[in-house]
């Protein structure tokens, strides 16, 4: 009985695992429907905070800042300071991983700043 309860159990998490990898996998463009002129545009326009966004934080705020798995953050300067953002990516909490030592200082406040310029 015990042993049937933890493979039900195990089976269980399993498939919630895989349920969650698939679903929040980034749907691929085929070849046909990428405009490449527009990309590099978009990407030589990019801020270096921006940039920094789209490599660290959008699997868990969203490519437009709506919030996935992480909170919206859209109007995020009408809730924290620059100075509250730059600590919250620095330390984590409440979810949210720390980034010391992923980001250096001055990526830290560049995105800071350019979050809280969301209001």
């Amino acid at each position: 009985m015990h042993k049937r309860l933890m493979m039900i159990t195990f089976l269980a998490a399993a498939a919630l695992g895989i349920c969650l990898i698939i679903f929040n996998l980034p749907e691929k463009q085929s070849p046909g429907n990428v405009n490449n002129s527009q990309t590099a545009t978009s990407s030589a326009n990019a801020s270096p905070a921006a940039t920094t966004y789209k490599s660290n934080c959008v699997a868990c705020h969203g490519t437009d800042l709506q919030g996935k798995i992480g909170p919206n953050l859209t109007q995020i300067g009408a809730k924290l300071s620059k100075e509250q953002i730059y600590a919250k990516i620095m330390k984590g909490g409440g979810g949210m991983p720390s980034f010391e030592g992923r980001l250096s200082a001055d990526e830290t406040a560049s995105l800071a700043k350019w979050l809280s310029d969301k209001t």
